[in-house]
């Protein structure tokens, strides 16, 4: 899905929608690339190693070249952790609280534009992280848990509606990663925002079913 303005307020281009974030099963670090509907690579970084407090920077190319944004958490222990989306000139373009306990049955985080809460990315059944926690666990049926177990989330304006995004969880042997679809159309100014904010949510929700 492309929405008709086919550019945003900054003049780069709108996403076309559904969006795929994958990573690869079996590397050390996290590696993520995001693509859009026409399998073109939009985003990616790579996670360094032993880093105590997150610190993200995120290219245009998987040769890391050209760096478009950073994402800064305020503090080590992420509980309740505040992530800063940055351009590459330090400006602050949104923010993601994470709601420590909140998150701890229903994942939930707010997404911040302008220092007020803009959208809430929260989980739709927290039933189906918890199922799919338990059978992953079980030998060779565990293998085969994403392809019937799949936890999703969305994207709502303000927390309490309109849907705008829903973000599924996606699983393959040696691949898994998050699909985004685009249910309404996301304001052209905040529509970076709100995938890297999504990015945020996947890098801690992917372990947790």
């Amino acid at each position: 899905m492309r929405f008709n303005d086919p550019q945003s307020s900054s003049g780069e281009p709108r996403w076309a929608f559904p969006v795929d974030m994958r990573f690869k099963l079996l590397a050390l670090a996290s590696q993520i690339g995001v693509r859009d509907a026409n399998e073109e690579l939009r985003l990616w970084f790579k996670q360094k190693l032993f880093k105590l407090r997150d610190a993200i920077t995120v290219y245009a190319d998987e040769a890391q070249s050209t760096p478009l944004y950073q994402i800064q958490a305020d503090r080590v222990i992420d509980f309740n952790a505040q992530f800063d989306i940055r351009d590459m000139q330090g400006r602050v373009l949104g923010r993601v609280a994470r709601q420590g306990m909140r998150s701890l049955w229903r994942a939930r985080y707010d997404v911040l534009v302008n220092g007020a809460v803009a959208y809430t990315i929260f989980e739709e059944n927290p039933f189906t992280k918890v199922l799919d926690s338990m059978v992953g666990e079980i030998p060779v049926v565990g293998l085969f848990t994403g392809y019937f177990l799949n936890p999703r989330y969305r994207l709502d304006r303000g927390g309490n509606g309109p849907m705008l995004m829903r973000i599924t969880k996606r699983r393959s042997f040696l691949e898994t990663g998050f699909r985004i679809e685009a249910t309404s159309q996301v304001a052209a100014a905040d529509e970076n925002v709100c995938v890297l904010a999504v990015l945020v949510m996947v890098l801690h929700e992917r372990h947790r079913g």
